[in-house]
Order: C-alpha cells, then structure tokens, then sequence
C-alpha cells in the first residue's frame, strides 16, 4: 500500500485532470467516426439480402446453438446479448434492416452467445462480476463527492477511500470487457469470412470489419477514461493525505 501511494504521489491532479479532459476529447471524436461509420454501412445494402435477424439466426445455428433466441428490443443502439434469459436482442434498425451494418452487429452479439455456449473464460469473469460492479457503481456515485468534501474540509480519507475502491473496481471491470468484445468482433468476423451466402465479397467484409473495429474502440475510450478518473481520484486522495 505504501508503494502504491507513492508511485499515485507523483500523479498531480492537474496532470490526472488534463488526462481526463485529452480522453474526454477522444472519446468524442471516436463516438462521432462509430456513429459515422455505422450510419454510412446502414445505408449500405448486404447483397445477400438477409436481415439482422436472419443473420443472427444463421450464425447461431452454424454454431449449434439452438437454445438461443433472437428478439427485438426498442431503442438505437440497444443491441446486446443477454446470458441469463439467452437471447440476442437486436435494435429494431439492426433487426430489421438488410444492410452490412446490421449484418455486422447481428453477428457480433451472436459472437457473445458462442462465447457463452463454449465458456470463454473471460466473459464467465465478466459475468461473475457484474454483481459486485453493480454495487460498486452504486457506491461510487456518492461516495467520491462526499469523501472529497470530508476529506477537504475534515481531514477524513476514509469515505473516499471507498470511493476510489469502488471506482478501481468499477475501472477493472471495464478492461476486463475488452477482450470479451475484440474477441466478439473476432468470431463475427471469421463466420462472416466463411459465409459468402451471408456476405458476398470482400468488400462487404471489409465495412463490416471497419465497423467493428470502431465500435471496439468505443470500448477502448471507455476503459481508458474509467482509469483517467480512477487516477485523478487517487491522487486527490493520496497528495491529501500526504
């Protein structure tokens, strides 16, 4: 612990603060390209005309999976994979639609259920933890406010050190997920290289391929902001204390 203090003891807050502002910009700019990219493969017809749905429904049963259902659930951007009810929910814009975006998304949330049926080993951890993620971030919406005005005025480190506890955790919960979605991507993208009745060339691939990777790296903002937090926090407490 005291080595820990020490190596957070030469993180200036300003430094932590302008690390946030620098990922914040990112971030943007990432949602901007993702929303971008997934806008202009939207638009772009899957020559094979099947739906999200219909892909979905191909990828799960090439795998042999026949224990999940595909759904619609409302809302953009909504779609995920859901282990204990084992559905992948769509968005009605991939559900429905005939493009190689939707193709793309549909496929990777497929991807989550093969993980799923073969036990990947770090979406079990990712689902193991989700419950103790919840209270974490429950904990840290509170607690960072209240500690950093305890420890300001009250020379008290105790509450936020719980705070920066919970947001540590909160912080590993997202690298833990990176390579639960690379790898996602990753089993979409080889189904789809070996399917030509889903994608027809090479191209299509490509976007598709694009658009994955762009939705990873939404991941990869996230991960990377989650820790610039954690280490302002950390060194807010840490410098005070000293």
């Amino acid at each position: 612990m005291n080595h820990l203090s020490l190596i957070i003891g030469y993180i200036s807050m300003g430094s932590a603060w302008l690390l946030m502002i620098v990922i914040a910009l990112v971030s943007l700019i990432v949602q901007w390209r993702f929303k971008s990219k997934f806008k202009q493969y939207s638009e772009t017809p899957l020559l094979s005309g099947l739906s999200g749905q219909e892909v979905a429904e191909k990828m799960l049963q090439d795998n042999g999976i026949y224990d999940v259902k595909v759904i619609s659930v409302e809302g953009p951007l909504t779609d995920h994979y859901d282990p204990e009810n084992k559905t992948v929910n769509l968005s009605p814009d991939v559900f429905y639609s005939r493009s190689v975006a939707s193709a793309a998304v549909a496929a990777h949330e497929c991807g989550h259920a093969v993980q799923h049926a073969k036990a990947y080993a770090w979406l079990s951890l990712r689902s193991a933890l989700v419950p103790i993620i919840n209270v974490a971030s429950t904990l840290t919406q509170w607690t960072l406010f209240i500690g950093v005005m305890l420890l300001f005025f009250m020379h008290n480190p105790y509450i936020l050190a719980i705070g920066v506890a919970a947001l540590a955790l909160v912080t590993l919960f997202s690298f833990i997920t990176l390579p639960v979605e690379f790898d996602a991507s990753n089993r979409a993208l080889a189904w789809l290289n070996n399917n030509y009745t889903v994608m027809q060339t090479r191209e299509e691939h490509e976007q598709a391929k694009d658009a994955l990777w762009w939705a990873a790296m939404t991941y990869v903002v996230a991960a990377l902001s989650a820790l610039a937090t954690l280490l302002y926090y950390a060194s807010f407490l840490f410098n005070r204390r000293s």
